[in-house]
C-alpha cells in the first residue's frame, strides 16, 4: 500500500514538471511568434520626426549652419532629392535639364532656397526631411543647379546671392525687395485661375473700373489681403509656401495692368 501511494505520488509530481515545462516552452514559442510578426516599418505621417533626426552624417557641429564648403550637398541630394530630380517625378525639374531650369533660375536663387524650404507645389519642404538644416537644403539646391548655372555660386549664408537669365548668363543681385521678384511667374502659378476669369468675384486682371476702387484702399491693404486672404481669396492663393514678398510681387503684377 505504502509503495502504491510512493508510486502514485512520484507520477503526479512527474505530471506536474512535464506540464510547467510545455507551459513554459509555449510562452517562450508565443513570445517569439510575436517578435517575428512585429512590423518591418512604422507609418510616419508628415511633419513627424520620423526618426530622421541623425539622417545626414554630413552635418556640422553647429547644425550644418556653416559657409558651404562644409557641407555635402551632393550627399544630402542623394538622400532626399534624388528620387524626383533625377526622374522627373511629380513635374520636378530634371538635373542637367538647362531649358527646364531656365526659367526657375531666372526667380534667382533666394527663390529656389525659398521653395526647397518651405516646400512648392508638389515638393514638401525640405524634401519630406524636417530635420535638415537650411543651409543643408541650399547645399542641395546649388548641387542640383550647378550643371546648368553660368557662373559661380555664391557661399551659403552670403549676403547676396546670383541669378540667371534663361540663356545662362549672370543676373543682378537679387535682395529681398518684390521688385526684383518675377512676379508674372508667381501669378502664373497661383493667381490667373481667378483673376482672369473672374471666379468667385474676383477681379479680372486689366478691368480698370472693377480695380478702381481697390487700388484707392493703397497697396499696402491690397497686399494684406493677397498675403492673409479676403472674402473668397485664400491666404497667398492658396499656396502657403510663398513668401511675402512673392506675393507681393505677384501682387504689383497683377494691378499694373489696370492703373
Amino acid at each position: 500500500m505504502n509503495v502504491s501511494k510512493l508510486i502514485m505520488g512520484g507520477l503526479t509530481a512527474l505530471s506536474l514538471a512535464v506540464t510547467s515545462a510545455a507551459s513554459a516552452q509555449s510562452d517562450m514559442s508565443h513570445d517569439a511568434i510575436a517578435e517575428r510578426l512585429e512590423p518591418v516599418g512604422k507609418l510616419c505621417m508628415a511633419g513627424e520626426d520620423c526618426g530622421t533626426a541623425a539622417m545626414s552624417s554630413t552635418s556640422t557641429s553647429s547644425g550644418g549652419d556653416s559657409q558651404g564648403g562644409e557641407i555635402d550637398g551632393a550627399a544630402i541630394y542623394g538622400q532626399v532629392c534624388t528620387a524626383c530630380h533625377d526622374t522627373g517625378a511629380a513635374g520636378a525639374p530634371k538635373k542637367g535639364d538647362a531649358d527646364a531650369w531656365a526659367p526657375r533660375l531666372e526667380q534667382g536663387l533666394e527663390t529656389l532656397y525659398s521653395h526647397a524650404i518651405n516646400g512648392f507645389n508638389a515638393m514638401p519642404a525640405k524634401g519630406g526631411n524636417p530635420s535638415i538644416a537650411d543651409d543643408e537644403v541650399k547645399r542641395a539646391v546649388q548641387y542640383l543647379v550647378e550643371p546648368v548655372y553660368d557662373g559661380e555660386l555664391p557661399p551659403i549664408g552670403g549676403a547676396t546671392s546670383a541669378s540667371a537669365n534663361a540663356g545662362g548668363e549672370a543676373g543682378a543681385t537679387m535682395t529681398a525687395a518684390a521688385s526684383d521678384i518675377d512676379g508674372a511667374a508667381i501669378y502664373g502659378q497661383v493667381c490667373t485661375a481667378c483673376h482672369d476669369t473672374g471666379a468667385a468675384g474676383a477681379p479680372k486682371k486689366g478691368d480698370a473700373d472693377a480695380w478702381a476702387p481697390r487700388l484707392e484702399q493703397g497697396t499696402e491693404t491690397l497686399y494684406s489681403h493677397a498675403i492673409n486672404g479676403f472674402n473668397a481669396m485664400p491666404a497667398k492663393g492658396g499656396n502657403p509656401s510663398l513668401s511675402d514678398d512673392e506675393v507681393k510681387a505677384a501682387v504689383d503684377h497683377l494691378v499694373a495692368a489696370s492703373k
